[in-house]
């Protein structure tokens, strides 16, 4: 004669609830705190931000003050869309190693700003 099959109660759900919810909490820590550089012109400007899209540092090689401000301009945005990518690739990768779902290329995450 067959076993029925068990089905998890409610207490097993909510426990596996909260341990997700604490893992989510502690990744989204982790993103927070996470720093990355972003460069561009072969590195001439370098941006640190944080997981959280918060610049803390900009460097520029002091030859490149000899440019155009517009070149000069597009070398920032262009470091600032480089630590951006790396932090959405950074949170894909985190969030991956949570879920065991890889996520795409372009994939919006919710954030708390």
């Amino acid at each position: 004669m067959n076993k029925p099959l068990e089905r998890p109660g409610l207490g097993d759900l909510m426990k596996k609830a909260q341990e997700m919810q604490k893992k989510m909490q502690d990744i989204q820590k982790q993103i927070a705190e996470m720093e990355v550089t972003g460069q561009a012109g072969g590195g001439l400007v370098k941006i640190t931000m944080t997981g959280t899209h918060y610049a803390k540092r900009c460097s520029l090689d002091p030859s490149l003050l000899k440019e155009e401000k517009a070149i000069i301009e597009d070398l920032i945005a262009a470091a600032i869309n480089d630590a951006a990518d790396k932090i959405e690739k950074g949170t894909r990768e985190k969030m991956a190693a949570l879920t065991g779902i890889k996520l795409p290329e372009g994939f919006d995450l919710p954030t708390d700003k």
